[in-house]
């Protein structure tokens, strides 16, 4: 029995050494999902901002300015000289609307009320997070925002839907500056 199972043994053994098999990497053709949504993405925005072009352009009462996120805004009240515009962690306390950019009412200033903002430390769409800081204490803008900077393919699962690029009116009401930030603006 003991050479039986030892003869099984090294037949087992013998027949388990081999020459090594090379495993070589599976090809795969991944990503074309996120290629393909990039690519909708692209074209969605370079629709968008024909469309803006188009606002801008038959609006000849208002200078229109781009921020660096890529939103597009005016001045309705504006503060002479350079001011201090808020700084991350000072306490801003604002006023906001939301529109199409058809003008229409989605969020009206008078249902949204007077916020108090913790600057880049509280939750606003991405666009009004940024617009935040351009805007000095008393100052009024109107900001035009993408769907990309407002609330993306998702909307806000209420009234606004997916892709709706909005429009807001921002008022800096005041401006509670921390210590740290004093020193970084002039």
């Amino acid at each position: 029995m003991k050479t039986r199972f030892a003869v099984i043994a090294l037949l087992l053994l013998a027949l388990g050494c081999g020459e090594p098999e090379v495993r070589w990497p599976v090809s795969r053709q991944g990503g074309s999902f996120l290629k393909l949504s990039a690519e909708r993405n692209k074209r969605l925005l370079e629709q968008e901002q024909a469309l803006l072009d188009r606002i801008i352009e038959a609006d000849s009462q208002h200078t229109y300015l781009t921020s660096q996120s890529g939103s597009r805004y005016y001045y309705l009240q504006q503060a002479p000289g350079d001011g201090y515009t808020p700084q991350p962690d000072d306490l801003v306390t604002l006023t906001y609307d939301i529109r199409t950019w058809d003008n229409d009412s989605i969020y009206p200033e008078t249902e949204i009320g007077l916020v108090r903002y913790k600057v880049d430390k509280q939750e606003l769409f991405p666009g009004l997070r940024n617009s935040v800081k351009l805007l000095q204490e008393g100052e009024s803008a109107v900001f035009f925002f993408p769907s990309s900077l407002a609330f993306g393919y998702h909307g806000d699962q209420e009234r606004i839907g997916p892709n709706l690029p909005v429009q807001s009116t921002l008022t800096i009401v005041k401006i509670e500056k921390q210590s740290d930030s004093e020193s970084s603006n002039p």
